[in-house]
């Protein structure tokens, strides 16, 4: 039965996770709302969890040893009810195992776990990633959760800042949700990105194979969302255009590039886990504010 687990610190922050899909529903710190609060219009969802897939797959299949099983955008995991493993006042650890529903769609033995530690101002977030089987796991995943845009009540321009120079040519989201050849340029200068509802009208910004480790969601008055993505090599950014919120997006993969039709193994940006290994992906979301 799916519940929502609440933590708590002693530095007052607050977070809720619902245990279907390992969702963050809030995150609350230094007294402000950070996770957007739904409004069907747009979206019903406030963080979903991906795996094992991240993005759109070709005509919504993967292909494994030659059979085609039905696996569409961002997998599965997001809409699976997960078991509390471990939980204390400020961690929680979720775990998914694969059971019939999965196999039917993913053909691996895996456990996936989904773990949320509250730190004064910060909020972990591991991905864990086991392979319970007897051959190769490929598998990607990834976080989706969605910030409050405008951030803190800023009436000013957002921006997100990076801390490596990047690219500003980004690949063009196909029909489908597939990664394109065709290249978008956005106003990326010094590191710094002006952020508009207009740059998500082809659908999301997609920074592949990113230099940068961090990138800041700034709000133009002192406040801002820090993502720390040490174990994932991409980011996307996503909102709906007159939607209230943006999405902050690290990936350890990424959708099909278009006319994609080998194995899940042979897909780009794929990992493979050996029988009996596992791998972490930790990401940290930090609020800042400057004093005054």
């Amino acid at each position: 039965m799916s519940e929502t687990i609440l933590l708590s610190n002693a530095a007052g922050d607050s977070a809720a996770i619902a245990s279907f899909g390992a969702e963050l529903c809030a995150w609350r710190s230094g007294g402000v709302d950070l996770i957007w609060e739904i409004d069907g219009r747009f979206w019903d969802r406030t963080a979903p969890v991906l795996f094992p897939i991240v993005g759109a797959t070709r005509e919504g299949c993967i292909r494994v040893e030659g059979m085609s099983y039905p696996l569409s955008l961002h997998g599965f995991a997001w809409e699976k009810d997960f078991t509390v493993a471990e939980r204390r006042e400020d961690f929680l650890r979720l775990e998914l195992a694969a059971d019939e529903e999965t196999r039917a769609l993913y053909p691996f033995e895996f456990r996936f776990g989904v773990e949320f530690r509250l730190l004064p101002g910060a909020l972990e977030n591991t991905l864990i990633v086991q392979n319970t089987g007897a051959k190769p796991l490929p598998y990607a995943c990834g976080l989706h959760p969605a910030f409050r845009w405008p951030l803190a009540g800023s009436k000013a321009q957002h921006a997100l800042v990076f801390d490596a120079p990047e690219d500003p040519a980004l690949p063009v989201i196909a029909a489908g949700g597939l990664i394109s050849f065709e290249k978008k340029r956005v106003p990326l200068e010094d590191r710094v990105l002006p952020l508009a509802p207009e740059l998500f009208a082809r659908d999301a910004m997609v920074f592949l194979d990113t230099k940068s480790r961090r990138v800041a969601f700034d709000n133009g008055e002192g406040a801002r969302i820090l993502c720390e993505f040490p174990d994932f090599p991409h980011i996307g950014f996503w909102m709906r255009p007159g939607a209230p919120y943006l999405c902050l997006e690290p990936w350890t993969g990424h959708a099909d590039p278009e006319g994609f039709s080998g194995e899940l193994r042979e897909k780009p940006s794929m990992r493979s886990l050996a029988p009996g290994a596992s791998a972490r992906h930790r990401a940290v979301f930090r609020f800042e504010r400057a004093e005054g």
